[in-house]
């Protein structure tokens, strides 16, 4: 793009050259302006009047050309290179806006702002540094990892945005989906609700939120997310509407459960546009990771627009949210957990839980009067699955690990997730190495989180905000929401995030006869790349842009 500024200036340069106008003013007619014979006296005039008039419009058009190539290559510049632009975290503007905004209980989306990126996005409250008397390992611990200039990069192709006319004013198909599981699972889904109407053409009816059956959170999709934000960043992509019209409502409707996994836009059109077009409606159910995760480009920017812009949590959680998590940002720097210990993970993992046998008989019975809930393979042990990582780090397990990395006995730990099962039992091991352990019911006053006691995904949504904010994040089990962490947490400028190598890690976990510092050693050589630095999503087939938004949805400045 420089080289091109230059040429045009080169350009330019040459054209106001005055030889150039030294030599235009020696051709007729402009000849005429500062020659004329005497004796065509009144001729000469009328000849000067136009020549005049002729050399006016000739500067005017000159100048007006001029104009036109500067705006043209300004215009086209801005499409090439659309990054989003986010303030420097060391900023003080950007310490100052978002300050200002976890005291107001929002973010920088203001609903009388314009459209842009850079203003819509779900960002955390800045990185704190490494300040004060701390130790090499206490600051290697506390240091964020290098973002290699990446930066959101939201640039969609020119096909893509002239077919946005059409897909946005859609009024004759509609699509309808029923989202099921957890908040992140129901993001998930919502994320791919839109990408399958934008692919099949069809204006998206809100998404609707089945009743969980573990939880029975009953939250429709306007309890959870501002709708209004989630239309108005979609408004160029996709038709959003609150309802199905009346005239789309028949008595007998279809509901398309059988989805095989790794759809592609291929798949859908040929499954599901003829139908469609006839009967004007569609709707899904069982959505939950069926999409092909090696999408085109423009849908996988698509994918992280919904995921990280438009999927903006109602203004009362993100109030709250944001209030909690000040109250942990402003003591300084802190970790932030996802545990897993919850008695449903335990059921579906078929692990032991390390509380002994009596809380492990419980969950071997409810296994067994349930065992569609069991995830993975069947015919494995205990101790298997737990080698080959299928099993969520205990208390105890984390408490050595996080020693095994560095972080001090005083560091103050924000565990996100449901109620442990075994409750204060479970915490002990944890809570007696860090004995600064807070969850959101501790950081909560006034009876702030009494309305949403019920409320399963609000209170996860809670747990989103707080650990999105946190200096250093670490998931001891995968899932949806440590996916979606993972992606953005990188996409709002990779912010440290530990993913244990449980595989690898676990014989030394079990050897209580390592030396400290043989397994502190250990545990940093194994995590040293898993420390949040910009990793392609290609790297690994199959992975999704919402975990890994390098390269599609971030480039480098």
């Amino acid at each position: 793009m420089a080289r091109t500024r230059n040429s045009k200036s080169s350009s330019f340069v040459s054209l106001m050259n005055p030889s150039f106008f030294t030599h235009l003013l020696s051709l007729p007619p402009f000849h005429s302006l500062h020659y004329s014979p005497r004796k065509n006296s009144r001729i000469t005039q009328t000849t000067s009047f136009l020549s005049f008039c002729f050399v006016s419009l000739f500067i005017a058009l000159f100048f007006f050309g001029i104009l036109l190539i500067t705006f043209t290559t300004l215009f086209q510049n801005s499409l090439s290179c659309p990054h989003t632009s986010y303030y420097s975290s060391s900023s003080p503007l950007f310490v100052a806006s978002v300050l200002a905004a976890a005291s107001s209980g929002s973010d920088f989306a203001q609903d009388d702002e314009p459209f842009t990126l850079s203003t819509s996005a779900m960002v955390p409250l800045p990185a704190h540094g490494i300040v004060g008397n701390l130790t090499e390992e206490e600051k290697e611990f506390w240091k964020q990892p290098d973002n290699q200039g990446y930066i959101p990069c939201l640039d969609f192709s020119l096909k893509y945005r002239k077919a946005s006319a059409k897909i946005s004013n859609e009024k004759r198909k509609f699509l309808v989906v029923v989202a099921s599981g957890g908040l992140n699972q129901q993001r998930n889904q919502i994320v791919d609700a839109v990408v399958i109407a934008r692919i099949l053409e069809a204006a998206l009816v809100l998404p609707v939120l089945q009743v969980n059956h573990i939880w029975g959170d009953e939250s429709e999709f306007s309890d959870i997310f501002d709708v209004e934000h989630f239309k108005k960043i979609l408004k160029a992509d996709v038709r959003i509407v609150a309802s199905l019209p009346s005239t789309h409502f028949v008595s007998k409707q279809t509901i398309n459960r059988e989805l095989p996994f790794h759809v592609s836009p291929l798949w859908l059109r040929a499954r599901f546009l003829k139908q469609l077009n006839q009967e004007g409606l569609l709707i899904l159910k069982g959505l939950d990771s069926k999409l092909s995760k090696n999408l085109p480009p423009d849908l996988q920017k698509l994918k992280c627009k919904v995921a990280f812009h438009a999927l903006r949590f109602a203004a009362p959680i993100r109030e709250l949210g944001y209030q909690i998590a000040r109250r942990m940002w402003i003591e300084g720097p802190y970790v932030a957990i996802h545990l897993r210990l919850e008695k449903d993970v335990w059921i579906r993992t078929g692990c032991l839980t390390g509380l002994g046998r009596q809380y492990d008989s419980i969950i071997s019975r409810e296994r067994e009067s349930h065992p569609e809930y069991l995830t993975g393979k069947l015919n494995m042990t205990h101790a298997q699955r737990r080698l080959a990582g299928m099993c969520p780090l205990n208390a105890s397990e984390m408490a050595r690990f996080l020693k095994g990395l560095g972080a001090p006995n005083n560091a103050r730990i924000y565990v996100a997730g449901g109620e442990p099962f075994g409750g204060t039992q479970a915490m002990q091991p944890l809570q007696k190495e860090f004995p600064n352990l807070v969850t959101k019911h501790t950081l909560a006053r006034n009876g702030e989180l009494t309305p949403y006691l019920e409320k399963s995904s609000t209170l996860a949504a809670i747990d989103y905000i707080v650990s999105l904010s946190s200096d250093v994040f670490i998931n001891s089990h995968g899932g949806n929401m440590g996916r979606a962490l993972e992606g953005h947490r990188a996409y709002v400028g990779h912010r440290k995030y530990i993913k244990p190598n449980k595989r690898m890690m676990l014989p030394f976990l079990e050897d209580s006869f390592v030396p400290e510092e043989e397994f502190k050693r250990i545990m940093k050589k194994l995590h040293s790349k898993s420390q949040g630095q910009p990793e392609p999503r290609a790297k690994k087939i199959d992975r999704d842009v919402i975990a890994y938004p390098v390269p599609e949805c971030m480039c480098r400045q």
